[in-house]
């Protein structure tokens, strides 16, 4: 039988403090440097040979980083110095359970102490059960890594074919559409040059009082500035409000693939909700008008912010409001042609949607089971079938290929 140990930290993983490098002397390299808030850049050296584990130790305090190669870990991180015949991986894992951000040694700078946290009695288990332990969660990692690989790949797919048809104008049968003079520039004939207001109708949002209880913590995903995701869908919100709620504020109830927009704080972030959602006034609600889909109307406003960005500067861009949209002139495609292209990308967001489910699903089960596992409240050996089938994820089909005369 594996017996668990009740040891100090520092007695089976010993931490040192990171590195000092600013911006101005980090040379481009492969080398990530990881801060406290993870790995926004790179060196031509590195301080430490991986596998590693860092934690922030200033700043982001108590996030957890791996790493499989050389890494710099940043000054304002610990990161392990020893593992002490330890299984890094587990390591890795077992430090998120460890509620860090908890442990605040400084004033009103938080930080983390290493003699501190070298202190914290820890229930250890054996390398045999370590080893275990981080196959189990690690395979759901790869899991939800490969199917964001997957879902990058198929966005890309998208956005391609829309600048392909609408940006560069080779939509099938281009050939017979001579180009003509335009407020926009010469475009195919047919097509016209209009307000975006004039393909969909822009709406708002509100928030319920923050004071009354009743209106909060229900069923109704609240989207906000901050839920807005990297990628074309948002499965849920951070704050959630009930029906009640809902009734008084400016919001509606949006349906799945209503087109969000942020236009205050984080500018310019757009997402299809794949459930009805409530959002607040930071943003705005878009719904194409007749003959315009949804999706469609997702990748033209992508392209719009693109243009925005690009043309305003980037600092700028700060604010979107009503106004920004009215302004905006785009270049309408006939419905026919519309219809054609959300016939060819349907697919691709569907595999997109179903992917991001069964990572949502994926992260469920692992977040169950990382402190369940991590405590010894849950035996490995009666986990045989915890490690979740790589086939499972993949049953969602290959990408679609599509090209201009889909």
């Amino acid at each position: 039988m594996a017996i668990w140990a009740t040891v100090p930290l520092g007695d089976v993983l010993t931490f040192q403090r990171g590195f000092d490098i600013t911006k101005d002397e980090q040379r481009d390299g492969p080398f990530p440097v990881i801060s406290s808030s993870g790995s926004k850049s790179s060196h031509a050296e590195f301080k430490v040979r991986g596998p590693g584990v860092i934690i922030g130790r200033k700043g982001s305090l108590g996030t957890v980083f791996y790493s499989d190669g050389n890494y710099w870990p940043h000054d304002t991180t610990l990161w392990i110095k020893d593992f002490h015949e330890n299984h890094p991986r587990f390591a890795y894992y077992f430090l998120q359970t460890m509620g860090f951000e908890r442990l605040d040694a400084g004033a009103s700078n938080p930080s983390l102490n290493r003699n501190h946290i070298h202190t914290i009695p820890v229930l250890w288990p054996p390398l045999p059960v370590q080893q275990r332990i981080a196959g189990i969660l690690s395979a759901y990692d790869e899991l939800i890594e490969n199917s964001q690989r997957r879902i990058k790949i198929l966005e890309a797919m998208a956005r391609a074919l829309y600048r392909e048809w609408f940006a560069h104008f080779r939509f099938p049968g281009h050939e017979h559409h001579p180009r003509v003079a335009s407020p926009l520039g010469e475009i195919p004939e047919g097509w016209e040059a209009i307000a975006f207001t004039e393909i969909a109708d822009v709406l708002s949002g509100g928030t319920p009082k923050t004071s009354t209880p009743e209106y909060w913590d229900g069923e109704i995903p609240f989207f906000t500035p901050r839920d807005a995701p990297d990628c074309f869908y948002v499965e849920d919100a951070d704050k959630h409000v009930t029906k009640l709620g809902l009734s008084k504020c400016a919001s509606q109830l949006y349906l799945p693939d209503t087109v969000f927009i942020t236009a205050r704080g984080t500018v310019g972030k757009v997402a299809l909700p794949s459930v009805p959602m409530a959002m607040n006034q930071s943003c705005y609600a878009l719904r194409g008008k007749s003959g315009i889909s949804q999706r469609f109307l997702f990748l033209m406003t992508l392209q719009q912010v693109e243009y925005l960005k690009t043309n305003t500067g980037g600092a700028t861009f700060d604010t979107i409001v009503v106004d920004t949209f009215r302004r905006m002139q785009v270049a309408k495609p006939p419905r026919d042609l519309i219809a054609a292209f959300t016939r060819n990308v349907d697919a691709v967001f569907e595999q997109v949607n179903t992917l991001q489910r069964q990572i949502q699903n994926l992260r469920r089960t692992r977040d169950l089971l990382l402190p369940r596992l991590l405590s010894g409240q849950v035996a490995v050996d009666a986990l045989s079938g915890a490690i979740p089938d790589s086939a499972a994820a993949a049953s969602c089909g290959a990408a679609m290929a599509m090209g201009p005369g889909t």
